[in-house]
């Protein structure tokens, strides 16, 4: 009689008590690439033999948890570091395999400099470069792999190539250098190519154990949670949307003997991608908003850490968007949770916006005392501070501004519920200022995913801020 026992690679730790919870499964969103890799990973460790002297370099982002499972040496580097840290580490320690694990907003935007240039030099280290076309662990904003036309949290109209860039092609950049040793992309989508990633991962591990130089491969990933698709549209959108502008295949191999040949293989995928990128484009800029005429708005959002604060901007600003109008949104919060100090910065214009940070305010809505006490000074003479008066008792004592005093908790819990209390001040500056169409801000949380029901129950916070200063006239 047969018996097949499955276990994990000895690559892994046998249980994952590093991140928490469940040790025996990865955190990882369903239909995310990461784990998948992990295991290819960590067999092709165990089957090289060498674990033993294995130092991993996870950056920030989703790569950074690889530690939590990878049974091997780790180091955590700063934000698109990894290349730096693991060049002083093999240099120092030349016998070690140096492996750097990296996802694309870490490597291509803040780490460009730093992985071009570990490239140029050749440094014997690995690179894996998770791509997923977004910022996945942060919140869902453009990456420098972002295709154009896709929406994201910072491009909700899609990405543009006149005002955004176009998408960096890592293999192609990296393999107009001469260094390079081994550069190929591959997918994490059908059997077929999780066969050619499994490869892929060992040839660049062998490439560096046979001393030959800097190995590099990208792999293109789902990111369900990030593209808010389920896991099967995510994959497909990978071959869709991903596949043009990323063709996987092989870009440069060099020989043992140490001659390089730039590989002529794209994995039988072809597309015409300048039509592709092209069309991409006018179809997202033909439908671009005509800009609004207003006064320019500067505004500083303050309160407690779990009073809206945050979302209160953004809603703001994406309802500006909405409308045609040039804007910016800056968060600025303590460590914690809830109950610490959280502020925002929100402009709102017709014209360019010069720069997002405001030292002297248009505007102040205050949710709390102290932040009445500190952000009514920075006030312009004639600006407006709006106060939630169900929290503040003393506002300014200045004479030269407009001050607004809004129940905003008090009428947020007649209406509902404490938590839109934020809606209730946003529907009173509307009504105060009218700066814009309260409509806007409806669509902006729309856009969200909020469930109809919470839907209305903001629409009703709105309106009961609107009628408070009705009322005040």
């Amino acid at each position: 009689m047969w018996e097949t026992t499955h276990s994990k690679p000895v690559g892994f730790y046998d249980l994952f008590e590093r991140k928490g919870g469940d040790p025996e499964t990865t955190h990882y969103c369903p239909g995310c690439g990461h784990g998948v890799l992990h295991k290819m990973l960590a067999e092709a460790i165990a089957d090289l033999g060498i674990q033993d002297r294995t130092i991993l370099v996870n950056p920030v982002g989703c790569s950074v948890f690889a530690y939590y499972y990878l049974d091997v040496g780790n180091i955590q580097a700063s934000h698109g570091r990894a290349p730096a840290v693991a060049t002083g580490v093999k240099r120092v320690r030349p016998d070690s395999i140096v492996i750097c694990y990296q996802g694309d907003g870490d490597l291509a935007a803040i780490g460009g400099n730093e992985i071009l240039h570990a490239a140029n030099r050749g440094e014997n280290i690995t690179v894996f470069f998770v791509n997923n076309g977004i910022y996945g662990m942060t919140g869902g904003q453009m990456a420098p792999t972002t295709p154009l036309g896709a929406r994201t949290t910072t491009t909700p109209r899609g990405r543009l190539g006149k005002t955004d860039g176009y998408p960096l092609r890592m293999c192609e950049l990296l393999a107009t250098l001469d260094a390079p040793a081994y550069i190929e992309r591959v997918a994490l989508t059908d059997p077929k190519f999780h066969m050619r990633a499994r490869k892929a991962v060992r040839r660049a591990l062998q490439t560096q154990i046979d001393g030959l130089g800097f190995s590099f491969v990208e792999v293109l990933t789902a990111c369900p949670t990030g593209w808010k698709m389920n896991p099967p549209d995510a994959v497909q959108w990978v071959e869709k949307t991903m596949f043009p502008v990323f063709p996987p295949g092989l870009y440069r191999e060099k020989k043992t003997d140490g001659a390089a040949a730039d590989a002529g293989d794209k994995g039988g995928i072809t597309s015409k991608k300048e039509d592709v990128l092209a069309a991409a484009a006018s179809a997202i800029e033909t439908g671009e908003l005509a800009r609004g005429k207003m006064p320019p708005v500067s505004m500083k959002i303050s309160g407690f850490g779990g009073q809206g604060i945050l979302f209160a901007g953004v809603a703001l600003a994406e309802a500006g968007m909405r409308e045609g109008l040039q804007v910016s949104w800056i968060p600025s919060y303590g460590p914690e949770m809830r109950g610490g100090t959280a502020h925002c910065h929100v402009r709102l214009s017709s014209e360019s916006i010069p720069s997002p940070l405001i030292n002297r305010p248009s505007t102040v809505m205050a949710f709390n005392e102290p932040s009445a006490e500190k952000f009514a000074p920075e006030l312009l003479p004639g600006g407006l501070l709006m106060v939630n008066s169900s929290m503040v008792k003393k506002a300014s004592d200045r004479t030269d501004i407009r001050i607004l005093w809004i129940p905003a908790t008090e009428t947020a819990n007649s209406v509902g519920s404490p938590k839109i209390a934020n809606m209730v001040m946003l529907g009173a500056y509307l009504a105060s200022t009218h700066a814009m169409n309260p409509e806007s801000i409806l669509s902006a949380l729309s856009a969200h995913g909020i469930r109809p029901d919470l839907l209305d129950l903001n629409r009703k916070a709105l309106q009961a801020g609107r009628d408070l200063v009705a009322k005040a006239h």
